[in-house]
Order: C-alpha cells, then sequence, then structure tokens
C-alpha cells in the first residue's frame, strides 16, 4: 500500500470545540476518552461532504452543486480532547440504474458495517419524512444508534422547522435530531458533542494530527474531477472519471499526470475546448488548489480519453474504481520490492 500522508489541519471548527470541551473537563470530573466510527448517509446533495469538510476543517471530499459527485467512502477524521470521531462520507442514496450506480450504491453498504454511529443527513428545505423511505430504511436496519442532522436550516423559518423536526421524531426514534448549517457552521459543535455521547470509550484510532486516511494521489484525482466537473455541463459530469497514471515526488516538484475519462468523444471535445482552453482552464485551478492543499511545487498533465458507456460495463467500473486503483498499486510496489 502506498504511503499515507498525515494532513495536518489548520485551525478548525473540530479544534475550537476540543479546547472548548477541555475548559469545562477542568472544572469537572474528567471525561473518559471517547473513540468511533460515523457514516454520513443522505441524499445526493444534502451537503454531506460539505459537513465533512466544516468538521474536519480542510477540504477533503469535492462539493459541486451537480447531486452524485461523491463516488467512494472518503473518510475524515476530527480528533479533540474529548475523543476521536472517523467520518465515513458516501456517495449519495439514489435507486442505482447502471453499473456505477450499483457500485456507489455498495459503497454505502460497505460504510455502515463496522461504524459505531450512523449519521442520518436531510435537506431541511426540501425534507418530506413520509416521502423518503429509502432514507428512513437504512436507519431502521442499522441495529446501532443514528442521529438526523437536518441541514440548511439556515434558510427555513422557524415555523416550518418545528413540525419538520416533530415529523422525524414521529417516523423514527433517533437518538437526536440537530438542525444545522454545513455550510456557515451552525450547530455542528452541538452535533459533535451529540455523537461524543454515542461513541464507546476508547484509544485514538489514527494519530492526532492525521485529518484522513485518504493518499494524496486520491484527492489529486478528486480536485481534478471537481473542476472539470464545475467547468462542465449536461451529462458530461456524470460521464467522467478520473485516473492518476503518474505522481513522482521529488524535493523540488510533484509531477501528476492524469487521465480523464469520458463515454463520448463529443464529451472529450467539450473537455478539451477550443483550442486546448477548456483543459488549461482545469488544470490551472486543480493545480493552484493542489500546491495549496499539498504546499508542494506541482506540474499537472492532463490527458482525455474515450471509453465508450464505460458506466454501464461492470469490469470497466471496477477499472476505474479508486479501491482497485489502490490495489493494483499496492501490488505494482510489492512487484518492485
Amino acid at each position: 500500500m502506498p504511503k499515507k500522508k498525515h494532513y495536518a489541519a489548520s485551525r478548525s471548527l473540530a479544534e475550537t470545540a476540543g479546547k472548548s470541551a477541555s475548559a469545562e473537563a477542568q472544572s469537572g470530573p474528567k471525561e473518559k476518552y471517547r473513540s468511533g466510527f460515523v457514516a454520513i448517509v443522505g441524499r445526493p446533495n444534502a451537503g454531506k461532504s460539505t459537513l465533512l469538510n466544516r468538521l474536519v476543517g480542510q477540504k477533503l471530499a469535492i462539493v459541486t452543486s451537480k447531486p452524485q459527485t461523491t463516488r467512494n467512502r472518503i473518510q475524515g477524521i476530527v480528533t479533540q480532547p474529548a475523543g476521536q470521531i472517523v467520518f465515513i462520507d458516501t456517495p449519495g442514496l439514489h435507486s442505482a440504474d447502471s453499473a456505477l450506480g450499483r457500485q456507489m450504491m455498495h459503497e454505502v453498504a460497505a460504510a455502515l458495517e463496522g461504524i459505531d454511529v450512523l449519521l442520518l443527513m436531510v435537506d431541511a428545505s426540501r425534507a418530506l419524512p413520509h416521502a423518503d423511505d429509502l432514507l428512513l430504511e437504512r436507519a431502521k436496519r442499522f441495529r446501532g444508534k443514528t442521529i438526523l442532522a437536518l441541514n440548511k436550516v439556515d434558510g427555513l423559518p422557524k415555523q416550518k422547522l418545528l413540525p419538520l423536526i416533530e415529523a422525524f421524531h414521529k417516523a423514527f426514534e433517533f437518538a437526536a435530531i440537530v438542525p444545522i448549517s454545513a455550510l456557515k457552521g451552525h450547530g455542528c459543535r452541538d452535533l459533535l458533542s451529540e455523537i461524543f455521547l454515542l461513541l464507546p470509550e476508547g484509544e485514538p484510532y489514527f494519530p492526532e494530527d492525521q485529518v484522513t486516511d485518504q493518499p494524496e494521489r486520491f484527492l489529486a484525482a478528486e480536485i481534478v474531477r471537481e473542476k472539470a466537473i464545475q467547468s462542465m455541463y449536461h451529462e458530461v459530469p456524470y460521464a467522467l472519471a478520473v485516473k492518476v497514471d503518474k505522481f513522482e515526488d521529488s524535493p523540488t516538484l510533484l509531477r501528476i499526470e492524469v487521465t480523464m475519462n469520458v463515454e463520448r468523444d463529443s464529451q472529450k471535445k467539450i473537455l478539451i475546448g477550443h483550442k486546448g482552453e477548456m483543459l488549461k482552464k482545469i488544470g490551472t485551478e486543480a493545480r493552484k488548489e493542489l500546491e495549496v492543499l499539498l504546499e508542494k511545487k506541482i506540474y499537472l498533465g492532463l490527458f482525455v480519453k474515450v471509453v465508450p458507456d464505460w458506466r454501464e460495463n461492470p469490469q470497466q467500473v471496477r477499472e476505474l474504481d479508486w479501491h482497485a486503483q489502490l490495489e493494483a498499486l499496492g501490488q505494482e510496489e510489492e512487484g518492485q520490492g
């Protein structure tokens, strides 16, 4: 397996909350350290990735206005004096109608194995508990405690929020229902407190300065995919899969070469743009963000390849899946060793 980076988070909400908890602990009985895994599950565009980035204190998951952009389980780690929470961000729940969709729903099911707390997340501005059986079914099948986060409440009048909380309370026995705004941070500290109450006592799973278990090359692929999605329209974002072909680090330069896979020649032309202008725009935006994130000078080479109807082909989906890429990389390194 490739070496994993211990990313040092900047001052974050979790860090601030931790210091507050530490001050409280000094004035009363010392709380026992708690740690565990929490899966964030919700519909597409519920704000799961935005919440993960907010709680961790830096960008780990890509965020776009288009649904179903998270395709893999992404772990974000929040450590404070009270304990450690390992969050697992998952693809948005939807009815799978392709090999890619089925793979994404497999990611959700796998994320629920061995977790301590399930965090359901809904967009409060569009939530209808009686109409969201797919979401509530996940909670009913989970044997542990479930917390409901009602997101985007900053744009919802109080007279609409309270009946919504009551409706969800009647629909399922949640351990807690917490109104939040993942974008602005409102209620996120309360959400962390509720989660810590449900976690078992135990030692941390990761070093306190580590905020993700994802290798740098995964983050590079996701940042490129995000910039391409933000620049595209219509069906192109969903037909796009990004694969890192080369990731060579030296003392002076990190060299990254990436292939963006699409399904049709017309999509390839859109990605490249007139005289390569679109490809240059995507590459420049991705490189600048990666240089800030990884704190390194980067050369980023982008290529576009047509893989006809890859989303409908289970073998192609597996080949472009991040977990398969990691396994292949690990086998390559073992062969060189």
